[in-house]
This record gives structure tokens, sequence and C-alpha cells, in this order.
């Protein structure tokens, strides 16, 4: 907690400690409501086919905290990258919030359109499965990364990790899939196409709509 309270400027660590211990609480909650969820998330990354490994029952008040930890901590992620200690306000990580979600409400209709038009119902469940999974891999592994940066990174470091994190997530989605799917060469052409149009896009429209909205702050 000392960590956490002395971070950025003056006029940013409150609101900055009280949302990362904000985003602490939901992790912590989320596996207080649905037990196994962060063990889970580990597991399916290195399971070797679908549901091979030990699945948590799912409730709905732990999808819904851990959620919004992993909204929150993509969030703080894009404010560090996007705004300098001067320009980093409370309002400013709100309205990144919105875009983050909006984007991704997009995104996830994009999603039920190809599965409307190419019936691939089943492999689109098992895709958000693991795709949830990773999400919260990254987003745990993240959340200390942040605070660290939260007390020393500048605007350059932070640009760095934080891509390495993205990229990381691009990695692990990938190697999932392929894993999971036993899929063709010819098919990884169409995966690394989804890939390129349905997380890559939608990443780097966050990051710019972001950096413009933080900037006129």
């Amino acid at each position: 907690m000392n960590g956490i309270a002395h971070i950025l400027s003056p006029s940013s660590a409150a609101w900055c400690s009280w949302t990362m211990l904000g985003l602490l609480l939901c992790a912590i909650m989320s596996e207080q409501f649905q037990p196994g969820i962060i063990t889970q998330a580990k597991s399916s990354l290195l399971a070797k086919s679908d549901r091979t490994y030990k699945e948590s029952p799912v409730t709905f008040m732990g999808q819904v905290m851990m959620a919004l930890f992993r909204l929150g901590t993509i969030t703080m992620a894009l404010c560090l990258c996007c705004a300098d200690t001067e320009q980093f306000l409370f309002s400013g990580f709100w309205i990144t919030s919105g875009i983050v979600f909006a984007i991704v409400i997009i995104k996830m209709a994009g999603n039920l359109c190809l599965d409307y038009a190419f019936r691939l119902s089943r492999r689109f469940g098992a895709i958000y499965e693991h795709y949830g999974n990773i999400m919260t891999l990254v987003a745990i592994i993240l959340y200390p990364i942040l605070l660290g940066l939260l007390r020393f990174g500048n605007l350059t470091i932070n640009r760095w990790i934080i891509s390495g994190a993205a990229f990381l997530f691009i990695l692990l989605w990938l190697y999932r899939s392929v894993r999971q799917f036993a899929i063709s060469p010819k098919a990884i052409i169409y995966l690394l196409f989804y890939c390129c149009t349905m997380e890559i896009v939608p990443l780097v429209l966050m990051y710019i709509l972001s950096e413009q909205t933080l900037s006129i702050l």
C-alpha cells in the first residue's frame, strides 16, 4: 500500500492510488465469487486441447469483477502510454475507459456478425473463453508493472513496456488458438488476418483515440 500511495505527482497521486486499490479489490472479489478463476486462466493456456483443464464454475459476479479488473488495467495502461504526469487526470481516465468499452462492444458486434455469417458458434465460444482467460492472465501480469511505472516510469519507458505487454497478449492468443484447434498451415493465414483486423486494429485504435483525447484535456 505504501508503494501505491506514493505515485506520480501530488495532483494525481490520490485518484491513482484509489483506482489501483479498487482494481486490486475487483481481482480479489472475483476470486471470492468464483474460486479458481485466476488458476483457470493459467491452466487454459497450457492445456493441450479444449476442456482438458480444470474449469471453475462460472458465476455472474465473478465474471463482472474480473471484467472490471481487466478493463481498468487496460485503461490505466493506455493512460500511461498516452499522457505524461502533468496530463494524467481522473477525467482522462474515465474518458479512456469509455473509449475502451466502446471499442470492445464494437469488436464483439463484429465477431457476432462473423459468427452469423459463417456459422462458427462452436469455435467462437471456445475462442471467447480462451480470449477471456488470456486477458485475465495478461492483466494480472500487467498490474504490478503498472504500479512500478506509476512510481518510477516516464512516457518513453511506459510506451515500451506496455507495448511489450500488448505484443505478449497477441502472441499468447495466437499460440493458444493454434494449439487448441490444430489448424492447417493454410488456416493460419486466415487466423493471422482475423488477428490483424479484430485484435491489432482495435488496440491501435484505442491508443490513437486515447492519445488524441488526453492531449486535448
